[in-house]
This record gives structure tokens, sequence and C-alpha cells, in this order.
């Protein structure tokens, strides 16, 4: 593949014959290996701030003086702007151009985390992370179609569709065991700023070796995203205050009231924009419905278990930063290996619908397991419930994926891509807010800090803890009844040998599909 490929003209640039440094340094960056560096480099820091800061959660509440309540907004913050927000960054990249739309949203990203991490109080924090999430909702597409744009079908293609993905499934892991790092050797503060350095360089390189994209004419729903966003976001914030203030409290019904009006409007947007953000149409499959909100309730399920273990593993059983991060790597190291046996052998085996309720039931057995979890659990019978848990989530999510993409129609492909992250996004924030409240609601808004809770706190603690995973098991389980009730049964698909062409097309068909859509 020549250089020149991975380069956009930009105005006032060298004159390509010119011998000087700078071009000399252009050409030698210009290459498919630097290109690809930079696209999973952006991709890493993306993954890697969905989880980076739960190890760090115990000491930024002490150091910035957060609630149980406020401090999942630590988490909620990003997910919400980043799910909310995708289905807008990918249309951005396709009106304003990818390569610009990529630059964009790591400088935004790479800002917020430096904003975020001189936090000098709570709410400095969560609009950086919010506006971090807008950063990830920008790049975040528009790496994955550069990707795909670059590298034509074959071989080159399906290596580097084979990185990305091991760089998406390693970010989960590589998140807990560097916020452990950062917050046990330096200090919570270095999970915001670890970003800087790494998005400065992005960004850098990108301006180099990333060619501009055509760009197409359209309509930009920014009242879609908004007050989908917005909608969402007042729901969450009902949820977590019903937990802090009660029910009837007035922010409470205030909260529900405009996230109710607000998600009205957006549906109503919808029904009457040219090109609106949400297609309704895709709603109205009864298989892909099923599986995006099987993927919304198994993300309401086990996302809260990274929040409250990691509190749990520091507070009550007394682990470091370190190891607490280390404890969780069975869980990402499951789902790896799950999703290569199911999409490599399952699938070709079984029918769709059989591994996806294969893989479901096995993670609500794990978070059934997970609340028997005590003051004295040993590691081995945490290790049996990640792993039950990664595995059975891994397993699931192959099928769930290909599900949530059937039978789309190629101008729909990017919008269905989308609102596959879209669903695990925003079913993470709203499981989260439920957790949450269930959680303050039974310790009476205890909080337990290491080394200074009584017997008597720990028990509560604990006890709500159990509960709590109790109802993350019910979301999972209702996954596995929507699964059962709303996806139609189809063939397994037929075995394609592995070292065949056709092994690698048929992988990469939907992705490639809802990619260059």
């Amino acid at each position: 593949m020549p250089s020149s490929a991975l380069r956009g003209s930009r105005p006032g640039a060298a004159h390509p014959t010119s011998s000087g440094p700078p071009d000399v340094l252009r050409r030698r960056l210009a290459s498919p290996s630097v290109f690809l560096f930079v696209i999973l480099t952006a991709q890493l820091m993306v993954v890697l701030d969905a989880t980076i800061v739960n190890v760090a959660l115990p000491h930024i509440q002490r150091s910035l003086d957060f609630s149980t309540s406020t401090l999942s907004w630590v988490l909620n913050a990003y997910i919400l702007t980043f799910g909310g927000l995708l289905l807008l960054g990918a249309r951005a990249g396709d009106l304003f151009g990818r390569r610009r739309t990529l630059l964009v949203g790591i400088a935004v990203f790479t800002l917020s985390s430096l904003a975020g991490g001189f936090a000098p109080a709570g709410w400095v924090l969560l609009g950086a992370r919010a506006a971090q999430g807008v950063g990830a909702a920008l790049a975040a597409p528009s790496a994955l179609s550069l990707l795909t744009s670059v590298f034509a079908e074959g071989p080159e293609r399906v290596r580097a569709i084979g990185l990305y993905t091991t760089v998406s499934a390693a970010g989960g892991a590589g998140g807990l065991v560097t916020g452990g790092l950062l917050t046990e050797f330096v200090s919570w503060r270095w999970v915001m700023l670890v970003n800087v350095p790494i998005g400065l360089s992005v960004w850098l390189l990108g301006r180099i070796v990333i060619a501009e994209n055509d760009r197409r004419r359209g309509r930009f729903d920014l009242a879609g995203a908004l007050t989908s966003t917005l909608g969402v976001t007042g729901i969450v914030l009902g949820l977590v205050e019903a937990g802090t203030s009660g029910w009837t409290s007035p922010v409470t019904v205030a909260a529900f009231a405009l996230g109710s009006v607000l998600l009205g409007a957006f549906v109503a947007q919808e029904t009457r924009a040219d090109e609106p953000i949400l297609p309704l149409r895709l709603l109205t499959h009864r298989t892909r419905t099923a599986a995006n909100l099987s993927r919304a309730l198994l993300y309401a399920g086990f996302y809260g278990l990274f929040y409250f273990l990691g509190q749990f593993l520091q507070d009550v059983e007394g682990y470091s930063p370190l190891f607490t991060g280390l404890a969780f790597l069975p869980m990402p190291a499951s789902v790896f290996l799950s999703s290569q046996v199911a999409s490599r052998v399952l699938l070709h085996r079984l029918s769709p619908k059989a591994v996806m309720s294969t893989g479901i039931a096995a993670a609500t057995l794990g978070l059934s397991l997970a609340t028997q979890v005590g003051a004295h659990t040993g590691y081995p019978q945490i290790v049996l419930f990640l792993v039950l848990i990664g595995a059975g989530s891994g397993t699931a999510f192959v099928a769930l994926t290909s599900a949530s993409l059937a039978e789309v129609a190629r101008s729909d492909a990017g919008a269905a891509s989308g609102l596959v992250n879209m669903s695990q996004q925003i079913g993470a924030a709203l499981g989260l807010a439920v957790l949450v409240t269930v959680f303050e609601t039974l310790t009476g808004h205890v909080q337990l800090q290491s080394g200074t809770g009584s017997t008597a706190v720990a028990s509560t603690v604990v006890h709500a803890l159990d509960a709590v995973l109790g109802v993350g098991a019910l979301f999972a389980l209702a996954g596995l009844v929507t699964v059962l009730v709303g996806v139609r049964a189809t063939r397994a698909r037929p075995v394609v040998p592995a070292n065949s062409p056709g092994f690698a097309e048929e992988a990469l068909e939907t992705l490639a599909e809802a990619c260059e859509a």
C-alpha cells in the first residue's frame, strides 16, 4: 500500500519534492504500520477509560469527598455522554470528515483528561469525565471507519481488525490493572493524566499519517442526539436521587419528569427528521430489538459488579489498589477466550439463539454466586463467579451482536452498529443507577472506608452488596427471558474452514458493511 494513501493534503504543506526535515519525517511516518498504531492507540484510550477509574474510586471518594451515590457519576458521566453521542459521532465523521472528527475527538478527550487530573473539586472531575465521553464518542466511530477504509479486504484487513478486536478486548483488563498501578504507586489523579501524553502523541501522529475521506452531504440531527442523551441522564439522575433523597423528593420527581419529556421529544424528533440519528424502523425488527434489549440488561446486571466489587475488595477485604486490579483479570481473559470459541466453533454448530441463551444463563449463574460474598470470602470463590460471568457474556455477545445487525439495510448499517454500542452504554448507566439506589436504601447512606468502619457497619454493607448483586442477577435473568421470547430461532451457520478465504469474509462481512455505510 503506498504511503501517500495515508496522507491528506493540507493547506500550507511543503512541496513533496522538498528534502527538508519535516518532509523526510512525514515520509518515514506515513506508513500503514504507523497508521495502525495511531488507530489502535486511540481505541485503547477510549476502552481503557471505561474501567481505569474503577480501582481508584475509593481514593477519589476520600480525596474529593464524594458520597456513595454521587461517586457513581464518575462512571456514569463518561458512559452516558459516550453512549448517548456515539450515533452523533458517527454522523459527524460522514459530514465533516473522519480524520477531522477523530482529531477533534482526541483533542477533546486529552484536554478533558488534563482538567480531570487537576480537578480541585468533585464537580470539576464529573465535568471532565462527561467531556471525555464526548471526545470518545467523536473518536471511536471514526477510528474504526478509517481502519476499514485504509486496509483493503483480504489478509491486511483481517490482521488489522484482529488487532483492533484484541485491543478492545484487552482494554478492560488493561484499565483495571493500569488504574491499580497508578493509584498505588503514584496517585489516583494519574488515571486521568496518563491520557495526556498518549493523546498528544496520537493527535500529532494522526495529523501526519491519516488522510481525509470524502464527505457526504446531509443534515446533522443534533436535536435528536441532545434530547436522547439528556433524557436518559434525567432518568439516571432521578434513580440516583431516589436512593439519596427518596422517591417523592422534588429533585427526584423533577428529574424523572424532565427525562420523560426529553425522551418523548426525542421520539417525536426522529419521526419527522429528514435524516434521523436513530431511524425508528430499526426498532420494529423483533430479533434485533430483543438482542439490543438483552445486551442492555446484561450490562445493567454486571457493570455494577466492577463498581461495587472494586470497593469491596479494598474497603472490606483490605486489598491494595494493585491487587484489586489484578484480581479482576480472570473476567476479561475469559471474555476474550469465550468470544473466540463462540465465533470460531459454537456459532458453526449451534443456532445463534442457543449460543446467546447458554452464555446469558452462565453469566446469570455467575452473578447469583456473587451474592454469596462475605467479609472473609476467599479469592478462589471470587475467581469462580468472575470466570462464569466473563465466559457467559463473551459467548453471548458474539451472537447478540450478529442478531443486532440481522437483516439491516446497507443505508442503516451505520446507525444499527451505533445502536449496539449505545444500548450497552445506556444499559450500564441505568443499571448502575438502579443498583446504587438499592445500595443506598439498604445501608441508610452508610459509607465504609478502609480501616474506619465498625464490624456492624461492615456487615450492613456486605449484606447490601449481596442484595445489589442479586438485583444484577435479576437483570441478567430478564435478558435471558428477552432472548427466549423475542429472538427467532435460526439455523447454525455452515462450517467454514478457518484457513479458507471465506472464513475471514464471513467474520468481517457485517462489521465491514456497518463501517462503510
